[in-house]
C-alpha cells in the first residue's frame, strides 16, 4: 500500500515544470511564493544560524585543553589558525555540493539546481546512488545517534551549576538540568518555527559581543590597563624564544587537540542543513557564509590571543579549570564572582548553541526519515503547523489553516524530527550519566567531532575531489559553484580528515591531558566507535533488505517537489523549491517457483 509521509502541497509538481507561459498556474504558485517570502530565511539569519552553532562552548572550554595538549603557546596558536583554514576549506566544499544538487532537467527550460534541505546526507546520496538507501542507512543512522544536543547541554548543566557556587557539580543535577534544557529547546521550536529563528539571531548577537569584550579586556591588559589584577607572568606567553618550546613530542595529543579545534569551527554546515528554507540560496550563501566563516576565524584567533595577554601557559598547565575561567579570574580577580560571571556566559552560549542544533538538526533528520527507512517515518518525516501559526489567526478571526494551506506552509516544524532529536539527546545523556560530567562532555564532544566532522567530512570531500577531477556524474555540467582556489579546498579538507581519523589510534604520553589516566577513558575507545559508526548503518541497510526478502515486497520512496522561480517572471533565472511530496510503497515482488 502506498501511502503519503510527507502532506505538502496538493499539487501536481508536473503541471508548473512544463508551464510555458504565466498562466493560472503560475500565478498560484507566484501568490504562494509572495506570501512565503517574508518567512524564508534571508542573509542575516544565515550568518546567524553558523555563528550561533559555531560560536558555542568550544571557544570557552576548549583552548585550554589544546594548549595543556601541545605544551606550547605558539602550537596551540598554529593549530587554532590550520583549523581556519580546513574550515573554510569545508565551506568551499559544502557550497560546491548544496548548490549544485539536486538538479532537475525542466522542460523548455534546462537544467535547474534546486538546493534540498539536508546537508551532506544529499551529497553521499548523490555520490553512492547505488544499492538505493545504503548510503542514507550508512550517513543516517550515526547522524540521528550522535547529531544531537547531549554534549552541549551536559556542558550547559555544569555552568549552570558552576554558575550557582558548586565547582564541583554532581551528576544528578547536570543530568536534571540538561534534560530541562534539552526540553526547552525542543519545545520552542515546536512551538513556533519564527520564534526559534528570532531567538537564535539575538544569542549569534550576544555571542559574538561577548567575543569582542574578551578581546578588548584581554588587549586592554596587554597594553597595560587593569595593573591591580592579572597574572604579572602572561606576557612571556610571547617571547619569541619560548613560545615554542616544551611543546610535547607525542603526535596523539596533537591529533586529539586538532580534533577540538575542528570541533570548535564546526558550525558553517548549519545554514546548509535548511536550503529549502533560504529565499535565495545561490545569490547569498556564497556571499554571507564566506563572511560568517571570516568572522568566526578572525574573533577565535584574537580571543585566543587575549586569553594568552592575561593568563600564563603555567597557569593553564597546573589548573583543571577552563582557560576562559583563569581569564576572567586574572581580569577581577580571584573571587568568586568572576568564576560565577563566566560561568553564566558559557551557559548562555550553550542554550544559544542548542537551540540552533535543535532547528537545523531535527531538518536533517527529518529528511532521513522522508527516505522510508526508519520505523513510523510517517510520524517522523511530516511538516506540522505550529501551535503559533493557529494561535496567530485565531486572534486575528481568520480560519484555521489546513494541513496542506500553502499560505503557512514555512511555518511548519517537523515535530516528529524534533521528537527523534530529543530522544537520542536523552539516550546519550543517560548514557554517559555514570562518568563524571566534564569526562562525559569531552567524550561526547570527541565522538561528535570524529563521526560528524571527520568520517563525513572525509567522505564528502573525497567525493567531491572525485567528481572534480573525473567528471563523473555529469558533475561538471552540473556543478553550480566554482571554489576560487579549485579543487585545492577538497584536497586539504580530505587529507586533513583522512589523516585525524587514523592518527587517532596512537596512544598519548602518559602526561597527556588526552591519556587515559587524566582522560577517564581510554584513548582508542572514540576512534574504534567512530569508525563503527558506518557500520551501523550499513547492519540496518541489511535488516531493511531482509524484511524485503522476508515480506517478499520493496521500499519504493517517490520524492516529488514543488519547485519554481525565486522571480516568477524570469524563469530562466534561480529556482527555489517551495513545498514536496513524498510517497512511499512496498511494492509486491513476484516469486518465481
Amino acid at each position: 500500500m502506498a501511502k503519503d509521509i510527507f502532506h505538502g502541497v496538493n499539487t501536481d509538481f508536473t503541471e508548473y515544470a512544463r508551464a510555458e507561459e504565466p498562466d493560472d498556474n503560475w500565478r498560484e504558485v507566484d501568490n504562494a511564493f509572495s506570501l512565503a517570502d517574508n518567512q524564508r530565511i534571508g542573509p542575516f539569519t544565515i550568518m546567524a544560524l553558523a555563528l550561533n552553532r559555531t560560536i558555542g562552548t568550544g571557544i570557552f572550554l576548549t583552548p585550554a585543553r589544546i594548549l595543556q595538549g601541545t605544551g606550547s603557546v605558539g602550537a596551540a596558536l598554529l593549530l587554532w589558525a590550520f583549523g581556519g583554514a580546513y574550515g573554510a576549506s569545508g565551506l568551499a566544499c559544502w557550497l560546491q555540493f548544496g548548490l549544485s544538487i539536486p538538479c532537475y532537467t525542466i522542460p523548455g527550460r534546462g537544467k535547474k539546481n534546486v538546493p534540498r534541505s539536508g546537508g551532506e546526507k544529499n551529497y553521499l546520496e548523490f555520490l553512492f546512488p547505488r544499492p538505493r538507501f545504503l548510503a542514507t542507512c550508512m550517513y543516517g543512522v550515526p547522524f540521528i545517534l550522535l547529531a544531537n544536543l547531549s554534549g552541549n547541554a551536559i556542558a550547559f548543566g555544569i555552568q549552570v551549576m558552576r554558575a550557582a557556587g558548586h565547582e564541583d557539580p554532581s551528576q544528578g543535577a547536570v543530568v536534571g538540568l540538561a534534560i530541562g534544557v534539552l526540553t526547552l529547546c525542543i519545545s520552542l521550536n515546536i512551538f513556533s518555527r519564527r520564534g526559534g529563528l528570532l531567538v537564535n539571531n539575538f544569542f549569534a548577537v550576544i555571542k559574538v559581543l561577548t567575543l569582542i569584550t574578551i578581546i578588548v579586556l584581554g588587549f586592554v591588559k596587554a597594553g597595560g590597563g587593569l595593573r591591580s589584577t592579572g597574572n604579572p607572568t602572561a606576557s612571556k606567553n610571547f617571547d619569541p624564544d619560548t613560545s615554542f618550546s616544551a611543546g610535547r613530542r607525542d603526535l596523539a595529543s596533537y591529533v586529539h587537540s586538532m580534533f577540538y579545534v575542528s570541533y570548535s569551527y564546526w558550525g558553517f554546515e548549519q545554514p546548509f542543513y535548511v536550503l529549502s528554507e533560504v529565499k535565495s540560496p545561490r545569490k547569498t550563501f556564497p556571499r554571507y557564509t564566506p563572511i560568517a566563516m571570516a568572522i568566526t576565524i578572525g574573533l577565535y584567533m584574537l580571543v585566543n590571543i587575549a586569553y594568552l595577554c592575561v593568563v600564563s601557559k603555567q597557569a593553564v598547565l597546573q589548573s583543571d579549570m577552563d582557560l576562559a575561567t583563569l581569564f576572567f579570574e586574572n581580569i577581577f580577580g580571584n573571587n568568586e564572582r568572576a568564576k560565577s560571571a563566566m560561568a553564566a556566559v558559557i551557559a548562555i552560549s550553550a542554550f544559544g548553541n542548542l537551540l540552533v542544533q535543535t532547528f537545523t538538526a531535527a531538518r536533517v533528520k527529518q529528511e532521513i526519515a522522508k527516505e522510508g527507512i526508519l520505523p513510523f517515518a510517517k510520524f517522523f518525516a511530516p511538516g506540522r503547523i505550529t501551535p503559533w501559526e493557529y494561535l496567530k489567526r485565531n486572534l486575528a478571526g481568520e480560519p484555521r489553516p489546513e494541513a496542506n494551506d500553502i499560505d503557512s506552509h514555512l511555518e511548519k516544524t517537523p515535530m516528529g524530527a524534533l521528537c527523534l532529536q530529543f530522544l537520542s539527546s536523552i539516550f546519550l545523556v543517560a548514557v554517559t550519566s555514570m562518568l563524571k560530567p566534564t569526562t562525559a562532555y569531552n567524550l561526547l564532544v570527541s565522538l561528535f567531532s570524529y563521526v560528524i566532522v571527520g568520517v563525513s567530512g572525509f567522505f564528502v570531500s573525497g567525493g567531491l575531489l572525485f567528481l572534480n577531477l573525473t567528471g563523473a556524474y555529469q558533475w561538471r555540467e552540473i556543478s553550480n559553484y566554482k571554489p576560487r582556489l579549485g579543487t585545492f579546498s577538497a584536497l586539504l579538507y580530505f587529507l586533513t580528515n583522512g589523516f585525524l581519523l587514523f592518527a587517532a589510534f596512537a596512544r598519548p604520553d602518559r602526561g597527556s591531558p588526552f591519556s587515559r589516566e587524566k582522560a577517564g577513558t581510554p584513548w582508542y575507545l572514540v576512534p574504534t566507535i567512530g569508525l563503527s559508526g558506518p557500520l551501523w548503518g550499513l547492519l540496518w541497510f541489511l535488516g531493511l533488505k531482509m524484511k524485503e526478502i522476508l515480506s517478499h515486497q520493496k521500499l519504493h520512496v517517490v520524492r516529488n517537489p514543488l519547485i519554481c522561480p525565486v522571480d516568477i517572471r524570469n524563469p530562466e533565472g534561480e529556482w527555489t523549491q517551495l513545498s514536496e511530496r513524498v510517497v512511499e510503497s512496498w511494492i509486491p515482488v513476484i516469486v518465481r517457483t
